[in-house]
């Protein structure tokens, strides 16, 4: 073979592809299994034939009864549902002194929490009211002085606090006067006795050094000379049968109170007492005085019914104090503003009808003031001087008032006879009214 063609053949089998070797095709995936279709379930043969729907005119179908599934909750009964029976849980075990308990249903998610320790509350057993208290004479504590003292000690250190920085061995010069002429009108002296007590220290004691105790000694002196011819006991004309006493003031000042003490006192004394409940607006002070009436041993006309006619009852009242022979006849009142001329009014109705039986009575008007209204109190004895002619003043709730020094006030203006003061709430708690004591225990002596 010539030389070019073996050369022709080796550039070709350089040249040429080495071609891949024939593989056989790959076969096709299966197709996938064909769904099966769920076999059809023959619907169950109820175990009765259900009711017809009701037709118009038919009576309603009753309905299957119901079962609690639940048995921790307390589920409420159902009216008109046959055949329900709530679950009735027993109750926890009760601890000594503890009231049972019923279980608390368990909340689904939430973890209960652990009992806590530690003292047990105490149980406070609750008590009724007691009964209102007993007009019997208590027994007397230290004396009525030392009880009148310990009354007027927010009275004592309102004067005397300013007493103690003002006179400390200074002279008694006029800027001195002044200040103490202050301080007597802030503790409700007044300014016309606060007047007169200044006039009497320049007369004796100007221009000379005083001190505390001195000036103490000075000021009860004063206040003493000016209560003595008031302080006058309440002492009825028993000659005058039945003695006619009309109590009278404004609201809250203590009067049913008042005549419930003051029939205490008789009925110590052996006279007979009747009391009449002339509050007719207030069915609590009636009844007030019927309690106390039944424990004093005393008589009450009553009102037959709520806000009867006043004057009405006073004129009844009157009436049979005469028939029975009592000794004393106590007119309760209703309370009044002493601004209000209409109510005013209404007081001088009890009196006019009172005088169609006997033109001589009421003997005694009592006005009764609380020493907590300070100088209020002057303004209201003047205005029940002017409607019904007041005679005499009983000044109560001193044992909780600030404002003591007011009975001086009212003597220096008026003059009317303070026949008893209350420090207290018992019947030995209203005593006559000593002018010495009241000045001493006022300025903080002994």
């Amino acid at each position: 073979m010539a030389l070019k063609d073996l050369w022709g053949r080796f550039v070709n089998l350089v040249t040429e592809p080495e071609k891949p070797p024939a593989t056989e095709p790959e076969p096709p995936p299966p197709p996938p299994p064909p769904e099966e279709e769920p076999p059809v379930r023959e619907p169950d043969e109820p175990d009765q034939i259900p009711e017809p729907e009701p037709g118009i005119g038919d009576p309603p179908a009753s309905p299957p009864p119901v079962t609690a599934a639940l048995p921790g909750h307390l589920l409420p009964s159902v009216p008109g549902v046959p055949g329900f029976t709530p679950p009735t849980p027993a109750p926890l075990p009760a601890e000594e002194g503890e009231f049972p308990r019923a279980p608390r249903p368990a909340m689904p998610g939430i973890p209960e929490e652990p009992p806590v320790e530690g003292p047990k509350p105490e149980i406070v057993e609750e008590r009724l009211p007691e009964e209102p208290e007993s007009f019997a004479p208590a027994p007397a504590t230290g004396g009525f002085f030392s009880r009148l003292k310990a009354g007027l000690s927010r009275s004592t250190a309102r004067l005397t606090e300013n007493l103690t920085g003002l006179f400390r061995k200074r002279r008694l010069d006029d800027e001195a006067l002044e200040e103490l002429e202050e301080t007597l009108i802030a503790a409700d002296l007044g300014l016309p006795a606060a007047q007169r007590i200044v006039a009497g220290f320049r007369r004796t004691r100007f221009g000379k050094e005083v001190g505390e105790d001195e000036v103490k000694a000075a000021l009860a002196e004063e206040i003493a000379e000016i209560l003595g011819p008031i302080a006058q006991p309440f002492e009825p004309d028993w000659d005058r049968k039945p003695y006619v006493v009309l109590v009278v003031g404004v609201n809250g000042t203590g009067k049913t109170t008042t005549i419930a003490k003051l029939a205490q006192n008789f009925r110590a004394e052996g006279r007979s007492v009747m009391m009449a409940a002339g509050d007719t607006f207030r069915a609590a002070a009636v009844e007030q005085l019927q309690i106390w009436g039944d424990r004093t041993g005393s008589t009450v006309v009553a009102p037959v019914k709520e806000g009867a006619d006043a004057a009405g009852l006073a004129h009844e009242a009157l009436q049979r104090a005469r028939a029975e022979g009592a000794d004393i006849l106590l007119i309760d009142t209703a309370g009044r503003l002493h601004n209000k001329a209409g109510l005013m009014e209404e007081l001088r109705k009890v009196v006019r009808v009172l005088r169609k039986l006997d033109a001589e009575v009421p003997h005694a008007v009592l006005l009764v003031l609380d020493a907590t209204t300070g100088q209020n109190a002057v303004q209201q004895c003047k205005v029940f001087r002017e409607m019904v002619d007041v005679t005499g003043l009983v000044v109560t709730k001193l044992d909780g008032s600030a404002k003591g020094g007011v009975v001086v006030a009212l003597a220096e203006e008026f003059g009317l006879p303070v026949h008893a003061v209350g420090v207290g709430e018992t019947a030995a708690d209203l005593r006559p009214f000593a002018a010495r004591d009241y000045a001493r225990s006022l300025v903080g002596l002994s």
